[in-house]
């Protein structure tokens, strides 16, 4: 499912509620990440109705280069039961539909402030994708939000040959159960842009 449309809005139902600030010192273990998904062994039938997200400030087009863009990710937690396992993470980079199209992720950079070190940290897996894991709560109660300052910019070494449709989001995925079996639920905050030369 693409994140644009993966995306709520509901600035109300967490405009008043508690926050937990995504930068926790505990690192997490990742028991989520070997289990299915829920929507998979559920073959569509489980849909995500807790976790809410949000977000503030990815613009509709960018300009390649050295400039930074910030926004501002939330996550809240609209059910009535407490979200275990909870893990986040964030990503940049666009769908690639026909071939000779490619990912701008590795073109790209992308930071999350932590707010026990205040300084910004710089997100990037082995294969160059500009993703990752952010620090975070390892559980999420009812009505309570998890909020992460995130930065990104592309390259102007980004080759503009197709159009580009870009993305850039944080992901909060936690356990649940469908009919006797453990399975993974996410929830997107975020944005897409189009990419630009200047």
């Amino acid at each position: 499912m693409k994140l644009r449309h993966a995306l709520s809005v509901s600035a109300a139902t967490t405009a008043l509620l508690p926050m937990v600030l995504a930068a926790a010192p505990t690192a997490q273990a990742a028991p989520a990440a070997e289990l299915p998904s829920c929507y998979d062994v559920s073959n569509g039938q489980h849909h995500n109705n807790a976790l809410v997200g949000r977000s503030f400030g990815v613009p509709a087009s960018i300009t390649l280069g050295t400039h930074w863009t910030t926004y501002t990710a939330t996550l809240t937690n609209t059910s009535p039961k407490v979200l275990k396992s909870f893990e986040l993470s964030a990503k940049l980079g666009s769908y690639v539909y026909n071939e000779g199209e490619r990912d701008l992720s590795p073109y790209g950079d992308l930071q999350y402030w932590d707010t026990s070190q205040r300084a910004w940290k710089t997100l990037r897996e082995a294969g160059g994708d500009a993703r990752g894991a952010v620090p975070g709560p390892k559980a999420l109660k009812p009505r309570e939000s998890v909020h992460v300052q995130l930065r990104f910019r592309v390259g102007k070494d980004l080759p503009m040959d197709h159009a580009y449709d870009a993305f850039t989001g944080l992901t909060g995925t936690f356990v649940d159960r469908y009919r006797n079996t453990d399975c993974t639920v996410s929830g997107d905050a975020g944005g897409s842009f189009s990419p630009r030369e200047g």
